[in-house]
């Protein structure tokens, strides 16, 4: 990563829980720290799935409701209502999500100074929309994967066409019925909570009756 020059002026942290996972928030939360005087840190999605995010300390989480893009939405409002009011210098968009791109490019047309922060899998329309971007990443994920994940990337790889991964609504029956996994029994409860935890292992598609899953190779090839 390259040396982190403090910007003058307040900054705004805006992250889409409903696209990132809590594991990034202590090194989101730490970079924000080092931008400015972060006083505004907000998560958006639904709060019955932010999971962790609601116990990770420094955030305050917005409950944008169930509906489709609701967290994007109204994470697109507040950002622009903290630049129109001139409540930060700078606005850090923490997501994955390719949709904020117009955010970035309006907030830049506005004199923000607007930093990214992602997955690998973010979109470069995203990340050049904004004057910086900073990839996020878990370490320690190789010596992490437990044996159920082995039994996923295998279920995945069986059922994939053409790389566009294998249907989560299908991932359950076939897990259920092979490997006699109940993901009741685990923490997560869904198979798209555990899925979305574990952003360093597998890539979703947005919610939806056709989400797909795929599994990410390198991980799982370190172990090998």
């Amino acid at each position: 990563m390259n040396a982190v020059t403090p910007l003058s002026g307040p900054v705004a942290l805006f992250v889409d829980g409903d696209n990132l996972s809590p594991d990034h928030a202590s090194r989101i939360a730490a970079f924000a720290a080092r931008q400015g005087s972060a006083d505004i840190r907000r998560v958006y999605g639904d709060v019955t799935r932010l999971g962790g995010w609601r116990d990770a300390p420094g955030f305050r989480t917005i409950h944008a409701g169930c509906g489709k893009n609701a967290a994007d939405v109204l994470l697109c409002i507040d950002a622009m209502e903290v630049a129109l009011t001139g409540r930060a210098a700078t606005v850090i968009v923490a997501s994955s999500d390719g949709d904020f791109v117009h955010l970035a490019q309006r907030l830049r047309e506005g004199g923000i100074h607007v930093v990214g922060m992602g997955e690998a899998k973010a979109p470069a329309a995203f990340r050049d929309a904004c004057h910086r971007f900073e990839v996020l990443a878990l370490e320690g994920v190789a010596s992490g994967i437990t044996t159920l994940d082995r039994g996923i990337r295998k279920m995945i790889a069986q059922h994939s066409t053409e790389g566009k991964g294998m249907a989560i609504a299908a991932l359950g029956a076939h897990m259920s019925s092979l490997h006699g996994t109940v993901i009741g029994s685990l923490p997560e409860k869904t198979w798209r909570a555990y899925l979305s935890a574990r952003p360093a292992l597998y890539d979703l598609d947005p919610r939806g009756p056709d989400a797909r899953v795929r599994f990410r190779p390198a991980p799982f090839q370190a172990t090998t």
